[in-house]
């Protein structure tokens, strides 16, 4: 799933207004709240084990219902990050001894444990193995900025969105490109985005564009562009200051306005098929936040991120 100082703030106040397109009920942690905790913890208990180490392929059977494995990649700031030291703010990672996960991900996962009546614990894997991994029952459900394309969703349900944002295009500084305004200037340009994300999906939708074998990570994606074995590459712009800050040359193509890339960022919680009472559950939690609410979880992100 960066922003930094006076950047940070004005681009933290521009995602509040896309944020306000998510629900906004709120029940659940207040009256409610211990009823739902309780029909999941019911469910939970019901769909245990079918025997011992066998896991129902459609149920949350990890530590006796007590625990919420939650996959991501842990290397995806602001969403979530590896850190070293535990903090109200962190759940342990569960693969990697003495680690800790951080993020706007993680506020969402404890908030989702929580509607489970469950503890989070957080499974650190490369973004591509999340829904095989969620397949094979190494995780319960997948918090890791992951949008819910319609490929995606041919393999896992998907929640409410708890996050939606926009995408853009960084150049290298000096570049032709730079002062690009549409996306039709950026033809014959050769694009890069992370491999099995939208960032390398919407490159396609840049006219004659060179579109680059995608690489693993939003860090190799900037570290291509830095070192000029591509053109441009794709982002998330809530992350745009702090992808600046740490990745220094680049520069953000300005389009002009209806002339960037219409597709939306949206976040979605990742669980197994058939789960409709967790899923339920889930989207619950996820309606009882506040747009007020999500904006402090994400700009206490953003504040806390790793440099």
């Amino acid at each position: 799933m960066n922003d930094q100082n006076t950047p940070q703030v004005q681009q933290s106040t521009a995602i509040g207004g896309l944020l306000k397109r998510s629900v906004s009920r709120r029940s659940l942690f207040q009256a409610g709240g211990s009823l739902v905790a309780l029909g999941s913890l019911a469910a939970l208990a019901g769909c245990g084990s079918t025997g011992a180490g066998a896991p129902d392929a459609h149920a949350y059977t990890q530590g006796g219902g007590s625990t919420l494995r939650v996959g991501m990649e842990a290397a995806y700031a602001p969403y979530n990050w590896q850190a070293t030291q535990e903090s109200e703010y962190t759940i342990p990672i569960e693969n990697v001894s003495g680690a800790y996960a951080d993020g706007y991900d993680v506020q969402i996962a404890k908030r989702v444990a929580e509607a489970l009546g469950a503890e989070p614990v957080a499974v650190k894997l490369s973004f591509d193995g999340l829904i095989d991994a969620l397949a094979s029952n190494q995780i319960d459900v997948i918090i890791a900025g992951m949008a819910p394309t319609e490929e995606r969703q041919q393999s896992i349900d998907f929640s409410d969105p708890y996050f939606e944002g926009t995408y853009g295009l960084f150049v290298r500084e000096g570049s032709p490109y730079q002062d690009a305004t549409s996306l039709a200037d950026l033809s014959g340009a050769s694009v890069v985005g992370q491999k099995g994300t939208k960032l390398d999906e919407v490159i396609d939708e840049i006219p004659g564009v060179v579109h680059m074998t995608p690489l693993p990570s939003v860090p190799n994606v900037l570290a291509a562009l830095q070192q000029g074995a591509a053109d441009a590459a794709t982002y998330n712009m809530e992350n745009e200051a702090a992808y600046l800050k740490s990745n220094p040359g680049i520069v953000p193509v300005r389009f002009a306005e209806g002339e960037g890339f219409p597709d939306v960022v949206t976040a979605a919680v990742g669980v197994s098929k058939g789960n409709d009472e967790v899923l339920s559950a889930i989207n619950s939690a996820l309606a009882n936040l506040s747009d007020a609410e999500r904006q402090e979880l994400w700009d206490g992100a953003l504040e806390r991120q790793p440099e």
